[in-house]
């Protein structure tokens, strides 16, 4: 099981503002520190946490951060609206568009995704894949 994701980032505030027009609707919370930006899905006393964390922290070498070819983090939303509704508001607040929200062929027929990348250049995708919404045959 993944534990935790990690990507870097030179300008925090700009972090902050991208990562926190989606991930609060998907359900993290946001701690905020010297050491960066910490977002976790909330646990109620005596439960285990639900993983992953994600992570934005200034890089530990202090050259600039960079983003990982091939490397995307998925966040999951519940429907192919959020998905929508997430997208654009990522792209309002300093996002880049990889990847219009919709569906893909190479993906099985539920499969609803949008591609962005962060400030940084991290690549992000927001997907749903309910399969009581409709799908990409009808």
């Amino acid at each position: 099981m993944i534990a935790y994701v990690t990507v870097g980032a030179d300008d925090m505030a700009l972090a902050k503002r991208f990562y926190s027009a989606f991930l609060p609707a998907l359900g993290y919370g946001l701690k905020e520190g010297p050491e960066g930006l910490s977002y976790a899905l909330p646990v109620e006393q005596g439960q285990f946490p639900i993983l992953p964390d994600f992570y934005v922290k200034p890089t530990f070498d202090g050259k600039p951060a960079s983003a990982g070819n091939g490397a995307m983090v998925a966040f999951e939303a519940r429907t192919q609206n959020e998905v929508r509704t997430l997208h654009a508001a990522a792209l309002a607040a300093g996002g880049f568009d990889e990847g219009q929200p919709g569906f893909r062929a190479s993906y099985g027929p539920n499969f609803y995704v949008g591609y962005l990348r962060d400030p940084q250049g991290n690549k992000i995708a927001l997907f749903s894949s309910d399969p009581n919404e409709p799908g990409r045959d009808g």
